[in-house]
């Protein structure tokens, strides 16, 4: 008996430039010649981006309630500058570059999107607090990998800055059961400029 296909997850996000992307995969480049980093499953281009609110799978058919919400939620919040500087870990688990530039209008808008999906009837997964982080890769299955050279090799770590303009609803698909190196599939669902 087949499997049934994996739900779709959905989150709310900023996400970088294809130019800053690009700086990204330059400067994580260099982490090709350490010890291990085959273990590296390095997150795609579509993966790249520093999420908000974190809704889980939910029913697509009440997206629509939140979609006004999140259009207030960003009217109400200015553009406001960003970039990526240096790197971190969750644990030996996920490596992550530092978000950097004008962080209380991007709590401000992380509130005010959390807020939104929540009167929407989606409240935003409680195991996934607002964290500012942009995941690069994470290690595949296998026998522990110390993440902790990665993160220094990343130390200098720049890329943009660039103007926040907009927040996106994003839907992930998680890859079907069993496949190895199978990624989630992203698509953007609907996206809305800052400041009206």
């Amino acid at each position: 008996m087949a499997s049934p296909a994996p739900r779709p997850r959905f989150f709310v996000a900023v996400v970088p430039p294809d130019a800053v992307l690009a700086e990204l995969r330059r400067a994580t480049a260099a982490l090709d010649a350490l010890p291990g980093a085959g273990r590296l499953r390095p997150t795609e281009a579509g993966g790249r981006h520093v999420t908000l609110a974190f809704l889980g799978a939910c029913d697509p058919g009440r997206l629509d309630g939140l979609a006004a919400r999140l259009a207030r939620a960003a009217h109400r919040t200015a553009p406001f500058p960003l970039a990526l500087r240096g790197a971190g870990r969750f644990g030996d688990r996920v490596l992550w570059a530092r978000p950097d530039g004008d962080l209380d209008a991007l709590a401000r808008l992380a509130e005010r999107v959390r807020a939104a999906a929540t009167r929407a009837g989606l409240p935003p997964d409680a195991e996934h607090a607002f964290r500012p982080h942009l995941t690069l890769a994470r290690v595949r299955p296998g026998p522990p990998l110390r993440l902790a050279p990665f993160a220094e090799a990343l130390e200098e770590l720049a890329a943009g800055p660039w103007q926040a303009d907009e927040v996106r609803l994003v839907r992930s698909v998680p890859p079907p059961g069993g496949v190895p190196g199978a990624r989630p599939a992203y698509a953007t669902e609907g996206r809305w400029p800052l400041g009206g």
